[in-house]
């Protein structure tokens, strides 16, 4: 039910009491202070909405939240009756959460705590009327940027799907192309489909619109399901869809089709043609089942009439206890987090010159290789080098390590096994094993007869570590304890030649691994705080 300014009338007394309202000074005070206590993560949020497409929605979604409140504002009134103990155990956890997020440097567990936060908060002082407020809380989850590690791993695995598709799409079109990997090519040109067409871009806003317009659709629980979860695959199915009409495109008229203004408004008239699928989905709906107008279909959901509106007696907040316990607890947490933030992290002096390493190992000569400045500004290391090494019977090695001085921020080396399908390898096979008693991680990767033999693993802090999960709990407990975060992602490739068995490439990579951590050791920074500052 809408209601207009004449409507509110006879409740504006009511909101002017707020302001001598003893319970409703102790909200605003409780929300300053937790405001201050996660500015610095809600500062980094806006930060990602600024610099990332990915996340540039993030400034509409508080807006839509407080309109939604606005909205049901008559209802949290008529179903007040007082605070609920149960906020301050959610509010608890949710500071316990941002420790670990604080210790970590995973922003994302700190936005989340922040949500939860506030989730405690509504109960704390709203009590039962929480079930009006609920939804506008957990829709701010959708303006939270995801980690960097997450985003390399989800952003690869539309790249793929998204370039596949894409040359289903030009083949029906009768225009010869083969794919390898996330390289569409032509025969006279040769597309790569980067991070920003990976479709990223797209499904974060029409997640967020999808879940608003779930919320507002009056209608049954199927079809506010079917609402959301579709905006899944109208954005796969679109970008894959831009990335189609980009090459017939670039193959009709060359690759400036591909760059530019252009390529960027085939950006936005995507994205609309992906609201626009969800408004017909809705038509279609409405037109099999209750037959409405889609505007008679959407509003906020508020079940008051007007006699209950005339009726409202004015609001009294309570003095919440679990707010006044609540206080004390937000300062405390403030010192400690103070305390946190003013240790100056341990770093190595020397800064890891990774370019010193050695090009000479025993039968071994190599040569510097370098990665692209683009792909290295996404990795986000701090030093790394590569290098392409042959020994006497000219077989060769690729070596590659980057170090990562601070892994606080959210930068930190992510798996090749997301990585490497994107150049156009298959991983046929997968293990952990050991060389030596170390732990590394063992792929096997073909391309078409090609086959390659891929070692990787992590030294953290001067220990081996192969599994990604085992890593990141080592980076929590070693940010607490040792005030260190460093680490590196070490990987060694080499290819199955014609004239050998994989055994005898197998053995190869392992010999290069003894050779070579031995030399790395002792550029990398070890266990000990030694040499540190």
């Amino acid at each position: 039910m809408d209601f207009k300014d004449e409507d509110a009338a006879p409740m504006a007394y009511s909101f002017r009491s707020l302001a001598t309202n003893r319970g409703f000074l102790l909200a605003l005070l409780t929300l300053g202070i937790s405001l201050w206590l996660y500015w610095d993560g809600l500062a980094e949020a806006v930060l990602r909405w600024e610099l990332q497409q990915e996340y540039s929605h993030g400034y509409l979604i508080p807006l839509v939240s407080l309109f939604i409140l606005w909205e049901k504002r008559f209802e949290i009134i008529a179903d007040y009756r007082g605070f609920s103990w149960w906020g301050l155990p959610i509010i608890v956890v949710a500071l316990l959460v941002l420790l670990v997020g604080e210790i970590s440097a995973l922003y994302m567990l700190i936005h989340y705590s922040f949500i939860l936060l506030l989730f405690g908060l509504s109960l704390a002082l709203l009590g039962s009327a929480t079930r009006h407020t609920w939804v506008p809380i957990l829709l701010l989850g959708f303006a939270v940027p995801l980690p960097y590690f997450i985003e390399v791993i989800l952003t690869a695995k539309l790249q793929l799907i998204s370039s596949q598709l894409g040359v289903e799409i030009i083949r029906l079109c009768r225009i010869p192309v083969f794919l390898s990997g996330n390289i569409i090519d032509l025969g006279n040109y040769k597309l790569q489909v980067v991070e920003a067409c990976s479709g990223l871009r797209y499904l974060f806003p029409l997640m967020s619109l999808g879940f608003i317009g779930a919320y507002l659709y009056q209608a049954s629980a199927w079809k506010r399901v079917v609402l959301f979860v579709s905006t899944v695959p109208i954005t796969i199915i679109m970008n894959s869809f831009r990335i189609a009409v980009t090459g017939i495109l670039v193959d009709n008229y060359g690759t400036e089709m591909a760059e530019g203004f252009l390529h960027d408004f085939e950006g936005w008239l995507i994205f609309m043609a992906c609201g626009l699928l969800l408004v017909c989905e809705i038509l279609l709906m409405e037109s099999l089942t209750s037959k409405r107008r889609i505007l008679e279909a959407f509003a906020v959901p508020v079940q008051i009439t007007a006699q209950e509106l005339a009726d409202l007696k004015p609001i009294n907040l309570k003095v919440s206890t679990p707010l006044l316990i609540t206080i004390p607890l937000l300062l405390i947490t403030l010192v400690g987090l103070s305390s946190i933030k003013g240790r100056e992290e341990s770093v190595i002096l020397n800064n890891t010159a990774l370019i010193g390493y050695p090009t000479q190992l025993g039968e071994w000569s190599g040569v510097h290789d370098s990665i692209d400045d683009l792909v290295a500004e996404k990795l986000g290391f701090t030093d790394y080098v590569m290098l392409n090494y042959q020994n006497t019977e000219h077989q060769p090695i690729n070596f590659y390590v980057a170090y990562y001085a601070s892994q606080r921020k959210g930068m930190s080396p992510h798996s090749p096994k997301v990585c490497i399908p994107g150049g156009g390898w298959e991983i046929a096979d997968f293990r952990r094993t050991t060389v030596d008693q170390m732990p590394v991680n063992r792929a096997l990767i073909r391309k078409g007869t090609q086959d390659q033999i891929v070692y990787y693993w992590f030294e953290e802090r001067g220990v081996p570590v192969a599994n990604e999960y085992l890593k990141k709990w080592k980076l929590f407990k070693d940010a607490l304890f040792l005030n260190r975060t460093d680490g590196s992602l070490v990987r060694v490739t080499t290819p199955v030649l014609s004239n050998e068995t994989m055994a005898e490439a197998d053995k190869r990579a392992q010999t290069f691994i003894r050779i070579s951590r031995n030399q790395l050791s002792q550029l990398l920074p070890s266990q000990s705080l030694e040499g540190t500052k």
